[in-house]
């Protein structure tokens, strides 16, 4: 498919280029339902890409649950995660800070001294604090001591119940032996991974949730992380085709997510539950397993996949059902990163956000409304170790994009609205604008670069 036609399937045709805030808005945020607070569903993916579902314009693969989810609320055409890679990308959608404040900057290996510090306030945190029941079921990465006393659990950052594991589901999707509930850990179990985690949010919510207090619920799949297993009927639905095992693994992540959506609406939550869908970056680049399990990810018509500070590696799928606040059929159009899940949590919680610490994510209440989101600061990446190197340093404003390495000496601009490929650098028709724009970069880069702590290796 040609980026022109993946505009128009997508929702971004020549005319819808520049409309910057939402089609198809709904009425003003004026609180939630259940005691003025939203329960909360956030489902993440680990290296789906921007192109991966039927939603978002695949040929092949089909995701009915999440197509429909689109139907039912907002398709989000610019969102973001936190950072090209999986362990930042969690910490920023924890923390609402970029993730290189906090120190993880980088996947975090089992037993590596790096994780997500006890001093990070996370938002289940602050929604524990606020009356919620929270809960977190999947993939975690956010330590490299696991199941230790020696760095914070889930459970100290805010998950009154978990069942998690450090990093990918081991030793494939297919009957893990590595989750672990709240301490203990669970042994081999029989079924795949994205089975497994759906089951246990729906029996959390079924018998450990008290109804009387609103909940939030963080699911995040190992789908469709490498090495990866596919149940076969599934597979079967690709038969013949070399990329079988990894469409398989998609479309059954979403039937199981589809399952978890079907229960909330089955248990009468479907009105007072805000349901979003994303991923932790962009497609897998690597062939690591030897072709045996390798992943066939799409970013789309961006540029890059994962690893990347190019859009491919950033930008990923974004949906929102709520209903009453995001009309049905909506497309967005406005940038929203991982790092704003804790600022918007917070304020349909109404649960305050750290004062005492810079919060780079926002609210995004307002694009609910048709508004643009009010942000303090730009939308930010850093990653060392970017295949989009020596540019290693990312940040957007508005349209406008710009990539630069660490010592900030060299750039490259684009307008991502016109030229969502970044085919086209504009350094030199764009002399102005790159200097404002780099003027801004430099300072926040020193700001978050004199921050981030330095872990000494064990």
């Amino acid at each position: 498919m040609n980026r022109r036609n993946f505009l128009k399937v997508i929702g971004l045709g020549a005319t819808s280029l520049a409309v910057e805030g939402c089609q198809g808005i709904s009425k003003p945020f004026t609180g939630a339902r259940h005691r003025n607070k939203p329960n909360i569903v956030i489902g993440l993916c680990d290296d789906l890409g921007y192109g991966d579902l039927g939603c978002y314009c695949h040929r092949h693969i089909k995701t009915p649950n999440l197509d429909k989810l689109a139907t039912e609320g907002m398709k989000l055409t610019d969102c973001y995660a936190a950072a090209p890679v999986c362990s930042p990308s969690r910490a920023g959608m924890l923390t609402g800070r970029t993730p290189y404040r906090s120190g993880v900057y980088d996947w975090i290996p089992a037993n590596n001294p790096m994780h997500l510090k006890k001093e990070e306030i996370t938002v289940a945190t602050l929604l524990k604090e606020a009356g919620y029941r929270t809960c977190h079921v999947g993939k975690w990465h956010c330590n490299g001591k696991f199941n230790s006393s020696e760095q914070p659990q889930p459970g100290d950052h805010g998950f009154e119940h978990w069942f998690s594991t450090q990093n990918n589901s081991l030793p494939t999707h297919h009957n893990p032996k590595n989750f672990v509930c709240n301490g203990e850990p669970v042994g081999e179990m029989k079924g795949y991974s994205s089975e497994l985690i759906a089951q246990e949010a729906i029996d959390w919510l079924k018998t450990k949730w008290d109804r009387s207090k609103p909940f939030c619920l963080f699911v995040w799949f190992h789908a469709p992380h490498e090495p990866i297993a596919t149940g076969a009927e599934f597979m079967e639905m690709y038969e013949g085709k070399k990329e079988a095992i990894y469409y398989g693994n998609v479309t059954q992540m979403d039937h199981e997510f589809g399952r978890l959506v079907k229960t909330l609406d089955k248990m009468g939550l479907r009105d007072e539950t805000f349901v979003m869908f994303t991923s932790d970056n962009g497609p897998e680049t690597l062939d690591r397993y030897r072709g045996a399990q390798r992943s066939f990810g799409s970013p789309g018509a961006l540029r890059g996949m994962k690893l990347h500070l190019y859009e491919g590696g950033i930008r990923v799928p974004g949906i929102i059902r709520w209903p009453g606040k995001a009309k049905a059929g909506t497309i967005c159009g406005e940038p929203v990163n991982g790092t704003d899940i804790l600022p918007t949590l917070c304020a349909m919680a109404g649960a305050g956000v750290p004062n005492d610490r810079p919060i780079d994510g926002a609210s995004i209440l307002p694009i609910f409304q048709g508004k643009k989101i009010k942000r303090k600061v730009p939308l930010y990446w850093r990653y060392d170790r970017s295949l989009s190197r020596p540019l290693t340093v990312a940040m957007r404003e508005g349209d406008w994009k710009i990539l630069a390495d660490n010592k900030m000496t060299k750039f490259e601009l684009y307008n991502v609205r016109k030229d969502m490929a970044e085919e086209h650098n504009l350094t030199a028709s764009e002399p102005k604008r790159l200097a404002a724009m780099k003027k801004t970069l430099v300072k926040l880069h020193a700001e978050i670069e004199a921050e981030g702590p330095k872990w000494k290796q064990e």
